[in-house]
């Protein structure tokens, strides 16, 4: 049992020095997404909230001035860090400005870039 017992504070200790999980591989930008919040309104298809991240990538998108830009890393860069600065047309500012880490960021464009 005291064999047991050491054991198990081992690797409960050795688990909680594991430090921000880059042991474990890069982040997710699906978790990403989905722990800032993100998947709430931009679900898998367009909502009154938000549009769908899915198949934007490389998209023209007309934003609520009349200007159109196209779904690439510095718009969705853009959209993270300012994200009341290019509102797309027939939506309302509603996005709150989150901070990210770069790699967050980079995760999150990487993963709606491999939505297509």
């Amino acid at each position: 049992m005291r064999r047991y017992l050491a054991t198990l504070i081992a690797v409960i200790s050795i688990a909680a020095c594991s430090g921000d999980g880059a042991a474990n591989g890069p982040i997710s930008g699906e978790a990403v997404a989905g722990d800032l919040g993100c998947l709430a309104c931009h679900t898998d298809t367009d909502t009154d909230l938000g549009t769908t991240l899915n198949g934007i990538w490389g998209s023209s998108v007309e934003l609520d001035d009349g200007s159109v830009v196209t779904v690439d890393e510095a718009y969705v860069i853009r959209s993270i860090e300012e994200p009341q600065a290019d509102i797309v047309a027939g939506y309302a500012a509603s996005t709150p400005r989150i901070t990210m880490s770069e790699e967050e960021k980079s995760a999150l464009v990487d993963y709606i870039e491999s939505l297509g």
